[in-house]
């Protein structure tokens, strides 16, 4: 357990629950200063409710919250002043400019960071003087995390900041938060991208149905399935097979159904491809494809709930 210096945010036993559903159910979290913490799930595993409480948007009905040492009814002017937020859809001023944009937000607060930096930092300096209705969707969201770094804050939260944007965009603002992390900041970023989860986080913690289901590193939680390969397969002429039946073949930690295929984890694929060919031979149902790749975190998440981030 960290000490409260190197703390950023610190919650235990959080709940909410609007009439009969549930949104978190206990949840317990630790985010240290400098690192970002990715929380992983599928839409409506409580991701964004944590972020809200943990940002003093709403209150829990249970459970204690700590913000960079200190509480939201108690300090609640001073913590604003200290953190930054990009909400998982931000609606700017259609009619202002970037530049318009960014003076208002940075008026927000008694000190922070210059137009011209922002601007900079997200990479929008050739769209200083355009109106927020003329962006894409990657430099609107990249005008929302500027938004939320007027204030030079020490701990950024973001939630889905890159949900429907292209490849390059998304990469666009990695840049953006990884220049953030470099400069000392802390970044809570909420994300159902399992690479994005990787690419970025330290640490994460992945949650389904307003739960906690597993939390570490990308790589010791991709570790902890107890093998590094991934086999996927479909059958011929609507064959189908329980993947509970292929688990006991050499080499497999695990067996699962995904949409239309099966998935096998694998420790060594050269030991398990010539095992499952063989027994499907001795079943009688043929191959339509084969496929191999490395374990992800989308495989944690299906062998912790049996069901993809996807079909989630």
């Amino acid at each position: 357990m960290a000490s409260n210096g190197e703390v950023a945010v610190r919650c235990t036993g959080v709940a909410k629950r609007y009439g009969s559903v549930v949104a978190v159910d206990g949840v317990d979290l630790e985010v240290r200063r400098g690192e970002c913490f990715g929380l992983l799930g599928p839409n409506g595993a409580g991701k964004t409710t944590t972020v809200e409480i943990l940002e003093g948007l709403i209150e829990p009905d249970a459970g204690d919250v700590e913000v960079l040492g200190r509480r939201w009814d108690e300090n609640e002017r001073e913590l604003r002043e200290r953190i930054g937020v990009s909400l998982q859809e931000t609606r700017l001023a259609e009619k202002l400019t970037v530049a318009e944009t960014l003076r208002l937000f940075r008026s927000f607060y008694r000190s922070g960071r210059d137009v011209d930096e922002l601007l900079e930092t997200v990479q929008l300096v050739g769209k200083r003087d355009a109106r927020v209705r003329e962006l894409s969707g990657g430099q609107r969201q990249r005008l929302a995390v500027a938004c939320g770094l007027a204030g030079e804050p020490e701990l950024l939260f973001l939630d889905e900041p890159t949900t429907g944007l292209d490849p390059q965009s998304r990469r666009s603002l990695w840049e953006v938060i990884e220049r953030f992390l470099a400069g000392g900041g802390t970044v809570l970023l909420t994300t159902h991208y399992m690479e994005e989860a990787a690419h970025l986080s330290h640490r994460i913690a992945i949650m389904d149905r307003g739960q906690v289901i597993a939390r570490g590193t990308p790589a010791g939680l991709v570790a902890s399935l107890g093998a590094e390969h991934v086999v996927e397969f479909s059958l011929r002429d609507g064959s189908a097979l329980d993947p509970a039946s292929l688990a006991h073949l050499p080499g497999v930690t695990g067996a699962h159904a995904r949409e239309e295929a099966l998935v096998l984890t694998v420790r060594e694929v050269h030991g398990a491809i010539p095992a499952l060919l063989s027994e499907l031979e001795r079943r009688g149902v043929a191959l339509s494809d084969l496929r191999t790749r490395h374990a992800t975190l989308e495989d944690v998440f299906l062998e912790l709930t049996g069901r993809s981030l996807r079909d989630a």
